[in-house]
């Protein structure tokens, strides 16, 4: 698993030498838990409360979207934000392409009630633009339901009103009539599209019509006249291009040239990566696959260790059994109603903690009105000079700032109710255990780490919840699969070979 570390430094009466102690303890973090390092990103002097201005740090979330890393290591949270508010926005994104942040100091981040509340706020975001997407969608389907255009892309060929009805193109609507003319009369689409290209035919944009776009011209059903938004389809919703005759001819031919589409390779979501550890030596365990004698394909988690062959002989576990034991123990465990009923009682005891960005804040204004009580003693003094004159108005205006920012930063908190975050984690009760998006929740949310023994699991929660072991003795004894690394390579059948001679999960020694 390939990872990158963020340090930063203030320039609060922090030097460089905290660089080297922060990069020197996540190498070291890295190093334990079987993590390669790939990149530093290190931001000098630049404080953590405004993330827009840290270049390192943007360019580390640019950089993400490429999926050169799996993992972000930090010395401590308030290194990647101090406002909680970047921090859930920024971990979003991250968390979106796959990527995940992780602290080299501390066990959990920001403390459990701090990850419940980021999860709240991160949901009732979503509620409240799910509602004003609804809003939107009751509109735009009354528009719908008049044949309206509704935004998006004019198919080429047409034009909108000022009524905003569609209408055919007196220049580009031909040229879609000669293209289905043309395919339906047999002609390749290459030559169709060198010949448009040879007279000068492009698409609005200027550039050359593709296969891909000419695909999607031929099935678009608006060229026959239907009025298309959503799940509403109207027939003769609009001025057709082309007769109902030359359509279905075209459509004929495409039929018979379909050709059936290599099948897309399925992306596997492992979603303990980053919470499965290793109980014998402490690594990471993270997800593998390959393909057996049969052409089956094997997914499972491996120690990074055994993996890289340093030492360690953990088995390797079967995903979907772990996954699913992770899921329904967390279910089980976290979402009885005396724990969800504490849960929500911390999460709001944790919103009275003052934000951090505000601690610093209050310090800043403290230092800038001592500053300013000194010069205006040195002025009735007699020290006079423009150095304090230019010296008071840079503190006055300074002053006005930091109070500016913290009027923002105490507009900006939002505060949630016992019933409000009860009701949230409510909602997790009835999720579909089947459900990935619910599944990769409840890792994410209440999770905070599997070890992985050869005769036990230890699941540890981020909330009252605590920890639960859990032996061979609780669980279903054929439910545990005897092999790990599929078949596929000789290496990997002499592996076989070693496995299946015993159980994943075998019982202590006496």
């Amino acid at each position: 698993m390939k990872a990158v570390i963020y340090a930063r430094y203030s320039s609060d009466g922090q030097r460089e030498e905290s660089i080297e102690g922060q990069v020197r303890e996540c190498k070291a973090f890295a190093e334990r838990k079987g993590l390669t390092v790939v990149e530093l990103y290190i931001d000098r002097a630049i404080s953590g409360r405004a993330a827009e201005n840290r270049p390192e740090f943007q360019r580390l979330i640019r950089e993400s979207a490429k999926k050169l890393f799996d993992v972000v290591i930090v010395w401590k949270l308030d290194r990647f934000a101090r406002n909680r508010y970047d921090s859930a926005h920024y971990k979003a994104i991250l968390r979106k392409i796959g990527v995940k942040v992780i602290s080299a100091t501390e066990t959990i981040s920001e403390g459990a009630e701090g990850i419940i509340l980021e999860s709240v706020l991160e949901g009732m975001a979503e509620y409240y633009s799910a509602e004003l997407a609804e809003k939107m969608k009751r509109g735009q389907t009354e528009n719908a339901l008049k044949a309206k255009y509704n935004g998006g892309n004019v198919p080429y060929g047409y034009l909108v009103d000022s009524e905003q009805h569609y209408q055919p193109d007196p220049i580009l609507a031909p040229v879609v009539r000669e293209i289905f003319e043309k395919y339906a009369d047999g002609v390749s689409v290459a030559d169709i599209v060198r010949g448009l290209s040879a007279r000068g035919i492009y698409t609005k944009n200027g550039g050359q019509i593709s296969y891909n776009s000419f695909r999607n011209m031929l099935t678009n059903p608006r060229y026959k006249g239907d009025y298309v938004y959503g799940e509403h389809i109207m027939p003769g919703g609009i001025p057709a291009v082309v007769e109902p005759e030359l359509w279905d001819r075209a459509q004929r031919r495409l039929e018979q040239n379909k050709r059936a589409p290599a099948k897309a390779k399925a992306k596997v979501e492992y979603l303990i990566t980053t919470k499965l550890i290793c109980g014998k030596c402490g690594a990471y365990m993270v997800g593998e696959s390959g393909t057996g004698k049969l052409a089956k394909t094997y997914h499972y988690y491996k120690c990074l260790s055994a993996k890289r062959k340093r030492g360690c002989d953990k088995r390797a576990v079967k995903k979907d059994w772990i996954e699913d034991l992770a899921v329904r123990e967390t279910v089980e465990t976290v979402l009885k109603d005396s724990v969800v009923r504490d849960i929500a009682k911390r999460v709001v005891e944790y919103q009275q903690t003052e934000d951090s960005a505000v601690i610093v804040l209050r310090q800043e204004l403290a230092e800038t009105e001592k500053g300013l009580t000194n010069i205006v003693d040195a002025i009735q003094a007699g020290l006079l000079t423009p150095t304090t004159k230019q010296r008071l108005e840079d503190l006055e205006a300074r002053k006005a700032e930091i109070e500016v920012k913290l009027l923002q930063a105490e507009l900006e908190r939002t505060m949630l109710t016992e019933e409000q975050v009860i009701f949230w984690i409510n909602r997790f009760k009835n999720g579909d255990m089947d459900n990935l998006e619910y599944r990769q929740a409840m890792i994410d949310i209440f999770v905070n780490s599997v070890y992985v023994y050869d005769d036990r699991l230890v699941l540890t929660y981020n909330c009252n919840a605590g920890t639960k072991a859990i032996t061979l003795d609780d669980v279903e004894v054929s439910d545990l699969p005897k092999c790990a690394p599929p078949l596929g390579t000789n290496a990997n059948r002499r592996e076989h070979r070693r496995f299946s001679r015993f159980p994943l999960l075998q019982a202590p020694q006496a």
